[in-house]
């Protein structure tokens, strides 16, 4: 206890400085390399695929192409293993003069080009956890500075090779070292996930003053046993994570998988889901130029996306837990609006799930129309009462964008100046 004590008061220190850059006002998008393309340096023999200039160029390309950056994904990240095995003769960090000859400020001109924002990786320690050079204390502003002269948007800063109350100077430290460079940095922690992801070794009220957002558990794999294990420990710990997401400040479950090699198309369509229920930050990781067309249905839904981002900015919970293996998820949106996951974790059949709205905690007294974020479909006249079913598939979700149409408990003449056909405020949203 005195360790996480020490460790919590040199944090506090840094209160007072917070991150104040009104950036991420909702979960960020875009594109990161580290799951799909990880640390492959072989250029000579796998040059459509190594951590390069080049592969970055395609991805932007890639996102403008491919009506990706119309849609939100904003971001091109890079991660680990970019840099030269050693600083330069001023001590800066510097890219692979062989992968990346142009640099990264030249880089970040091409991005911003097609109206994208480049992200750069960093590590709180000694070295990266590829083995290049880390950011140790004395480091930071200057390579804070760096990164805001090369005209970097955004900063992963990873934890490898640090102890906890490194960690405690460091993270703080690196918000105010951008805060000073004059330039807007989003700032991605790895901080939580190094220390257990939960109290008190994390403190969530420091965090969210410290980060944009933050990774808190383990890196997800190209697997469907990996989605699943995030999404128990989110939903174990819903209670402590789910009031830090908010506009500024995300829990971050890591990337999504879709399009790669571990997840069928159900699983590919419930990660979406899921991580949309959690207003988690949709980071692609995957190969834009050859992704299939149902791989990129799912991850370009328009409503989907829509419920991601919604501005209010609340994560969602799981809120039942059934003997049959269905589970049920509910976010909150703007203008009394929701979303329902209904998630299959069966390996056998499609199941029938009955249930109503009164069962998964609705109490308004109102006539409910629903959309089917997946096929459009559309479901008017719903009551709290109304037992509905939906068919679920094995690994699999349905998803509902819910919202009122018509409130019951109020006077019929103002029932009547609220809802006429030219002020209805919702509408079926076109897919």
């Amino acid at each position: 206890m005195k360790l996480v004590a020490s460790v919590f008061i040199l944090a506090l220190a840094s209160f007072c400085q917070a991150l104040e850059n009104g950036l991420m006002r909702t979960p960020p998008m875009g594109w990161l390399a580290w799951e799909r393309f990880r640390c492959n340096i072989d250029c000579k023999n796998d040059p459509q695929n190594c951590i390069s200039e080049k592969l970055f160029m395609e991805m932007a390309n890639c996102l403008v192409t491919d009506g990706w950056k119309d849609l939100g994904y904003e971001y091109v990240n890079i991660d680990d293993c970019w840099m030269a095995k050693e600083r330069d003769a001023e001590g800066r960090l510097v890219p692979d003069p062989e992968r990346f000859p142009s640099g990264i400020k030249a880089l970040a001109d091409y991005v911003h080009a097609l109206g994208l924002k480049l992200g750069i990786y960093g590590d709180l320690g000694t070295h990266t956890c590829g083995g290049y050079p880390g950011t140790t204390l004395d480091q930071i502003e200057q390579d804070a500075l760096t990164f805001a002269e090369w005209g970097v948007d955004m900063l992963k800063l990873d934890g490898c090779y640090s102890s906890a109350e490194y960690q405690a100077k460091g993270y703080p430290r690196m918000t105010r070292a951008l805060n000073a460079t004059g330039r807007l940095i989003a700032y991605s922690c790895s901080w939580p996930a190094y220390q257990g992801g939960l109290p008190p070794q994390v403190n969530y009220t420091l965090l969210t003053n410290v980060c944009n957002l933050w990774r808190n558990y383990d890196d997800i794999q190209d697997s469907w046993d990996s989605v699943l294990s995030i999404v128990d420990w989110f939903s174990k710990n819903q209670d402590v994570l789910q009031p830090q997401a908010g506009p500024g400040h995300w829990n971050d479950p890591d990337m999504l998988i879709i399009g790669n090699f571990g997840l069928s198309e159900e699983q590919s369509r419930s990660q979406m889901a899921l991580w949309t229920i959690l207003a988690a930050p949709l980071f692609l990781s995957t190969d834009l130029r050859t992704i299939s067309q149902s791989s990129q249905e799912i991850l370009q839904n328009k409503l989907m996306i829509k419920i991601n981002q919604d501005p209010l900015g609340i994560q969602g919970r799981r809120i039942l837990q059934e003997k049959s293996r269905i589970e049920v998820f509910l976010r909150p949106l703007s203008n009394s609006a929701s979303a329902l996951v209904f998630f299959s974790r069966r390996t056998d059949m499609p199941y029938r799930y009955t249930t109503s709205l009164a069962k998964l905690n609705y109490t308004q007294n109102a006539i409910y129309e629903v959309q089917d974020v997946y096929t459009g479909e559309i479901i008017s006249g719903l009551k709290i009462d109304d037992n509905f079913k939906v068919v679920i598939n094995p690994s699999g979700v349905v998803m509902w964008y819910i919202y009122p149409i018509k409130y019951l408990d109020q006077p019929f003449s103002f029932l009547n100046q609220l809802y006429k056909p030219e002020t209805k405020k919702f509408h079926p949203f076109p897919l």
